[in-house]
């Protein structure tokens, strides 16, 4: 009996917890230019990092095959593997700021083609043929 109202009430609180965690991020205002520039670095760096571990990774297992060749008595006939890639140094190049025109910021290619006036009226157009 103690154990299930223990439950219940854990239960509950994570549950209210839960919802109010969605409310505030559900508050959270839009990224600024600024933030979406150092998020999309952060990332691009990360992705570097992770290049960079699977080459460190890739020249600590070559180092081990060549031990294991030099030591093993009766080495097993090798398999050809490919070559570690070397990422290089960590660059990040921003992507350029479109000018306005170019950002798809004016009116749609529909619009822009006709003019938004014509010389048929409204009621003229919209009437039922017969």
């Amino acid at each position: 009996m103690i154990f299930a109202a223990t439950l219940v009430r854990r239960c509950t609180a994570g549950l209210a917890l839960a919802s109010l965690a969605g409310v505030a991020a559900a508050k959270l205002p839009p990224l600024s230019p600024e933030a979406q520039a150092k998020a999309a670095e952060t990332a691009a760096k990360a992705a570097w990092s992770g290049k960079m571990d699977a080459y460190k990774l890739c020249q600590a297992q070559d180092r081990v095959v060549a031990h294991y060749r030099r030591t093993a008595p009766n080495p097993a006939p090798a398999v050809p593997a490919p070559a570690c890639l070397d990422p290089g140094p960590f660059s990040y190049t921003p992507p350029e700021a479109k000018p306005l025109e170019a950002a798809g910021a004016h009116s749609p290619a529909g619009t822009a083609t006709s003019p938004p006036n014509s010389a048929v009226p409204a009621a003229a157009a919209s009437a039922p043929k017969s």
